[in-house]
């Protein structure tokens, strides 16, 4: 019983606008070549940096004014914006989804008569 409802679950969201939309800007995103490359660059550094905090470093100006700089670079990319907003919607999507589940839980909690069909 939990399990179908849980497939026909899975079966709506997959059928949502916002998991379409998430779906067409993540596709998108691995298409653009620009973002990829922007992407690539900050975990490049963001790894460097993380070593350098590792060894108890100050990290050098220059690579946490290049990090900032790229990482501008591809938050103004309208692919990236997209990818963003369309997470976003998704996410609360799922937010609105656990918070169902999690009242119909206390619901059947709180009831005393057990049902499973």
């Amino acid at each position: 019983m939990i399990d179908d409802k849980a497939q026909e679950l899975g079966r709506l969201l997959g059928q949502s606008e916002e998991y379409k939309a998430l779906r067409r800007a993540s596709e998108r995103l691995r298409e653009d070549g620009e973002c990829q490359r922007y992407l690539g660059e900050i975990e490049r550094l963001a790894a460097e940096l993380e070593r350098a905090a590792q060894q108890g470093l100050e990290p050098p100006k220059e690579l946490v004014e290049q990090y900032d700089t790229t990482l501008q670079s591809v938050q103004s990319n309208p692919v990236y914006q997209q990818m963003v907003a369309a997470q976003a919607n998704f996410e609360k999507l799922m937010a609105k989804v656990n918070e169902r589940i999690f009242d119909g839980m206390k619901k059947g909690s709180a009831s005393p008569i057990i049902t499973l069909g």
